[in-house]
């Protein structure tokens, strides 16, 4: 066999033949998943629950919502469902009533659990007892909550709760829940007391990052308590603010528990009707799984509305 060699090439005796030049290290793609598989099964954990229990649901309502479904068939009708909703006087009715509730929720469900925390921030002695203290109630189930305030606290009688304290100071004694100028005021009251302690928790956080010297500073120019708050507390605090004004929002327009265990449902003269309420109607008492679906479908798009506004708000802000 001949050998062949290459001219020039001189190998010394004993010597390996030399290796290829080195590349850049690789990092593959599979290097990466492996050390990342933790963090990456607990993400796709978390994005199939979102997908199964809250993004199917939505993409499933807006379909059906352009859809009617007779004797198991299902046809499209495109906006036949949202033209007939609308020309129902009750999605009036409800709208009506949702937005009182929820404004009446921002001036007192909104406002009480900041000044209830910045009462509480004041305290030196007892913290933790008063923050147990205004967080029990959301411990409780709602429903029992909302028993507890349908049986003792709105009893039409004067061995109701709150008609006991209005006759010892002298005052009128009310209907509650039976009247229909007071059933949103009513509801509000109730839901306020059962969610505040988590506002109130999330305030404290949020008042006691402020700087301890722009107070000192404050008394010092000879600024009052509600200089203090106003020129102090509320600027250093808006971003979360703003952040519980969406939530409330949100939550305060998917009334539902509130009409359905204090008012039965509709209320006195439908006083108590909401969007969530009527939803609930529609679905599981008419049988109109197509109308409930359109009624979903723009109570979404008004949220959405909200949350857009709230982003673009902060994000000028920020």
């Amino acid at each position: 066999m001949a050998i062949t060699t290459v001219p020039g090439a001189v190998r010394a005796p004993g010597r390996p033949a030399p290796s290829s030049p080195a590349g850049p290290p690789r990092t593959s793609l599979g290097r990466k998943v492996r050390d990342n598989l933790t963090g990456h099964t607990f993400l796709i954990g978390a994005v199939l629950c979102f997908a199964v229990f809250s993004w199917y649901p939505m993409v499933r309502g807006v379909v059906m919502s352009f859809q009617r479904t007779r004797r198991g068939e299902t046809t499209w009708v495109g906006w036949d469902n949202y033209l007939r909703i609308l020309d129902d006087p009750s999605f009036w009715t409800a709208w009506k009533n949702t937005f009182y509730f929820t404004a009446l929720a921002l001036v007192l469900g909104y406002a009480v659990p900041f000044f209830v925390a910045i009462l509480l921030n004041e305290f030196r002695h007892a913290q933790g007892y008063l923050r147990i203290l205004v967080y029990l109630p959301v411990m409780l189930p709602p429903a029992s909550a909302l028993f507890l305030f349908k049986f003792y606290a709105y009893d039409p009688s004067d061995a109701g709760l709150f008609n006991a304290i209005l006759k010892s100071l002298g005052l009128p004694t009310s209907q509650w829940m039976q009247s229909p100028e007071m059933t949103m005021p009513a509801m509000v009251i109730a839901s306020t007391w059962m969610n505040m302690g988590g506002a109130v928790l999330i305030y404290l956080a949020s008042l006691q990052n402020i700087p301890g010297e722009l107070y000192e500073a404050a008394e010092l120019d000879g600024a009052g308590v509600w200089r203090r708050i106003r020129h102090v507390t509320i600027p250093q605090t808006r971003l979360i603010l703003a952040l519980m004004a969406m939530l409330q929002i949100v939550a305060t327009m998917q009334l539902f528990i509130e009409p359905l265990i204090l008012a039965n449902g509709a209320g006195a003269e439908d006083s108590a009707t909401s969007v969530a309420y009527l939803i609930y109607q529609h679905g599981f008492f008419q049988n109109d799984l197509n109308g409930a679906a359109a009624l979903g479908v723009i109570m979404l798009v008004v949220l959405a509305g909200f949350s857009a506004v709230y982003l673009r708000l902060t994000a000028k802000q920020d």
